[in-house]
């Protein structure tokens, strides 16, 4: 073949690769929130959306939050007061308000939303890194799940209870003085991430370490883990999960719902002896993509927020979806209003039944899904890899391939833009190479 030839078939060859992409980005509609299966008057549903923008750069997708009544947007909230770009807990309050946690690069935003003026009752900033949840206890403190802390080069992650009259820390729990340094693999800037804090009365704190895969219930009187469920690199029981909450079936044994993000399930663990037994398993069959909340509702159904699917679903016991809503970009947490706040506790699944209770033990797949998400899906190439046996490449694609792809554009889209970008990149380094003396003469 010779170089006129070899030229017209790489040229075609990026044309091809680059086409669908093009294509792509011509047709795509940014619409960012649309019913899926709508089943019922399901009432009001508040969901905090993450979004994604580059570390302290320019915005890719709008974090917010969204309130969806029954299959409409009800209204949206995107106000960066501070210049908040992530989005993460939200809880209803007992006086129809909304508790947020958000937090920009370095800083932590924490405030009350009254939802109808859509105006901020109050905020409290903290100079601590990416705080995923804090809760309002009764006596109007914060307590605050602080990951990313470190003094003196050595992890300082803790839980902290703040005091909004007195501006103090009225108490702290350290991790590093209850778990080995050894813990994942050692000390790290991001050692415990520790993304959930719940109040669970009787003075006792639900705790989730996701990077020791591991749920924990603290004792704020004496400083003692009273219960933990999983362990470090205990994959089959937890996997980086998110989001646990606490239950009690008719005979007052503690249960466990938890998000198990890294296995792509939802899972619920009762207490036997000083053990635990998983009595329920959705998301089999790659049903779900990075859940990361679930709430069971007083009707025994269970609100999950299936972060990269990009949608929140209510799910029967059985695992059929009779609500699904999609919102982007990578919503992190969702609350049914009126159904999961009682008193003493905000959010969560605080007044609602266990899988022992419904007697629907088992696992399940997710099913009924309208499955039309308003942006394509990006684990196509990531299934290819699986399907022959290639799961650590296949992993490392499903975690860093959402964060950098575009949205308007699929998985095997994205893949081929980067191939066809490498080759034409390849080609013009290589026509360069062949034309550098021609080149110096010119110059």
């Amino acid at each position: 073949m010779n170089g006129r030839a070899a030229r017209l078939v790489v040229a075609a060859l990026v044309v091809a690769l680059l086409a669908p992409g093009v294509g792509a980005f011509a047709t795509h509609d940014p619409t960012n929130a649309k019913p899926g299966i709508i089943i019922g008057d399901r009432g009001q549903t508040v969901v905090g959306i993450q979004g994604f923008h580059f570390r302290g750069g320019s915005e890719k997708t709008q974090a917010r939050l969204v309130s969806i009544d029954d299959d409409t947007v009800d209204w949206q909230y995107s106000e960066q007061t501070f210049g908040e770009t992530w989005f993460y807990d939200v809880d209803p309050l007992a006086n129809g308000n909304f508790l947020a946690t958000t937090a920009r690069n370095g800083q932590t935003i924490i405030f009350e939303l009254d939802p109808d003026t859509r105006e901020r009752v109050w905020t409290e900033r903290f100079d601590i890194e990416d705080t995923h949840d804090a809760d309002l206890l009764p006596n109007g403190d914060l307590v605050v799940a602080n990951m990313r802390a470190t003094t003196d080069g050595v992890p300082d992650d803790k839980v902290f209870i703040y005091n909004r009259t007195t501006d103090e820390r009225t108490w702290e729990w350290r991790f590093r003085d209850h778990y080995p340094e050894s813990t994942d693999g050692g000390y790290d800037e991001d050692w415990t991430h520790v993304n959930d804090v719940d109040y669970i009365g009787d003075d006792q704190f639900l705790l989730s370490p996701r990077n020791f895969d591991q749920a924990i219930v603290v004792n704020r009187s004496t400083g003692d883990i009273d219960m933990r469920l999983g362990s470090d690199g205990d994959y089959d029981t937890l996997h980086e999960q998110h989001n646990p909450d606490y239950l009690t079936n008719a005979e007052g044994t503690p249960t466990l719902l938890v998000a198990d993000s890294e296995n792509d399930r939802i899972v619920e663990y009762e207490r036997e002896g000083d053990g635990w037994n998983r009595t329920w398993t959705v998301g089999t069959e790659g049903s779900l993509n990075w859940p990361r909340d679930a709430d069971r509702l007083p009707n025994g159904n269970t609100l999950v927020t299936d972060s990269l699917n990009h949608r929140v679903i209510e799910i029967t016991p059985t695992g059929e979806i009779v609500w699904e809503y999609y919102v982007t970009w990578g919503p992190y947490d969702a609350e049914r209003v009126g159904a999961t706040d009682d008193g003493n506790w905000t959010g969560g699944s605080a007044r609602s039944p266990t899988i022992a209770d419904l007697n629907a033990t088992g696992s399940y797949a997710v099913s009924g899904s309208a499955n039309d998400p308003p942006i394509p899906g990006e684990n196509g190439p990531s299934a290819f890899l699986d399907s022959v046996g290639l799961d650590g490449p296949a992993s490392t694609w499903d975690h860093v391939v959402p964060w950098v792809k575009p949205v308007w554009a699929s998985g095997w889209t994205f893949l081929a833009g980067v191939v066809g970008l490498l080759l034409g990149l390849a080609w013009g380094i290589i026509e360069l190479w062949q034309n550098r003396d021609r080149l110096r003469r010119l110059g």
